[in-house]
């Protein structure tokens, strides 16, 4: 296993995400585990999902949960052997989600 392949967890606390944690584990393949779990806003899940995209990734199988935070498990699958690995995925999608909390506040 590469240095990049190694599970990769963010967590930030701060102004309007009280809690985000983005983590990110490369399974067999081109598969990844996908955790999200950060207080509840409006377009999170779009937020992830157009990242998803802008990464050439493929949802295979999705859990959301958006009762009292929201929560997101997924597995995706790249659709080819490109170089993305855990902590680019991570950040991209932290950056996508930040992104959308900061653009709420407007």
């Amino acid at each position: 296993m590469k240095g990049s392949d190694y599970p990769a967890t963010i967590h930030i606390q701060g102004s309007n995400l009280s809690h985000l944690e983005v983590k990110v584990e490369k399974l067999i393949g081109t598969r990844f585990l996908v955790k999200v779990t950060c207080k509840k806003g409006k377009d999170v899940l779009v937020s992830i999902l157009e990242a998803f995209e802008d990464m050439k990734l493929i949802v295979v199988q999705a859990r959301v949960t958006s009762r009292y935070f929201f929560g997101m498990e997924a597995i995706v699958e790249a659709e080819n052997e490109a170089t993305l690995d855990v902590r680019a995925l991570t950040r991209a999608l932290q950056m996508a989600i930040h992104k959308q909390s900061f653009e709420n506040l407007k």
